[in-house]
């Protein structure tokens, strides 16, 4: 299974727990890591490797330096972001499929149903979690056709064979320069903007959980959509920790949180015992 990062150093410890979890439930019997960066040197990549079983392998690669200049980015979302739009362009041309993940991600269940799904002919697979009315507001402020939904970029599936043929980095440049007045989340906005009508939207209980999420299936009138701790334990495969604050910060109080601190503590039981 192909497995793709885009972090700065210190997110190394975050990616180690995170990567932890898939080692233990992802249901893959070896994963090729690649990591898109800036700053690491050869010393965190030979922790990351250590992180990992020998049957793994983790590839780090340079993203060369101006690749992004001038795009826009804040404390809370540097140029890191950015990385992942262009990795068909910076990843080794015979991989065909690759999973991105943010590293405030915990894996509970098989990433291999998702990993082997059919692309359908389209460029992504992802999760939306905005309702009707941001729809509306999005596909307005983005330039977007009717019906086509906003995209969480925390949990990727990418046809890179299409997106090869297809992902030009002027595209993305030209998009961000367009619409730079608008952006707000800009990695999402200019991915949705630019492959929101070209990629196949998941379901987000299963693949990309929130704490926010979670509480509006708790709170909806239809019993149908109701669901649990043990619910999301069974059946969801990605919870992401978005927005702020995380479960490793002081303040939070999130009721997913739970299963970060059950896999963090699964972490340290492995630790002391090798």
């Amino acid at each position: 299974m192909n497995l793709l990062f885009s972090i700065n150093q210190k997110f190394i410890p975050l990616w180690e727990q995170c990567m932890a979890t898939i080692l233990r439930h992802g249901g893959a019997a070896h994963y090729d890591v690649y990591v898109l960066h800036s700053d690491l040197t050869g010393e965190d990549g030979a922790r990351m490797r250590a992180a990992l079983r020998p049957e793994d392998c983790c590839t780090l690669i340079p993203v060369p330096d101006g690749l992004f200049e001038g795009f826009p980015e804040t404390n809370r979302y540097p140029v890191q972001i950015y990385y992942r739009l262009a990795a068909p362009l910076l990843l080794p041309a015979a991989l065909d499929r690759i999973l991105y993940l943010d590293v405030d991600t915990v894996v509970l269940n098989s990433l291999e149903p998702l990993y082997t799904s059919d692309f359908a002919g389209a460029a992504f697979m992802a999760c939306s979690h905005t309702d009707r009315f941001l729809n509306k507001f999005n596909q307005a402020r983005l330039g977007l056709e009717d019906g086509v939904r906003y995209l969480n970029s925390g949990v990727l599936m990418m046809n890179l064979d299409l997106l090869r043929r297809t992902l030009r980095l002027e595209d993305i440049r030209d998009y961000a320069e367009q619409y730079k007045k608008r952006l707000i989340l800009p990695d999402q906005d200019i991915l949705t903007g630019l492959f929101g009508d070209k990629s196949l939207v998941l379901d987000s209980r299963i693949y990309n959980m929130t704490d926010r999420l979670y509480i509006q299936c708790q709170c909806s009138v239809h019993p149908s959509e109701w669901l649990d701790l043990d619910w999301v334990r069974q059946n969801t495969v990605v919870v992401h920790y978005l927005g702020k604050p995380k479960p490793w910060q002081k303040n939070y109080i999130g009721p997913l949180g739970v299963f970060y601190q059950e896999e963090l503590a699964q972490t340290r039981a492995a630790a002391e015992e090798a």
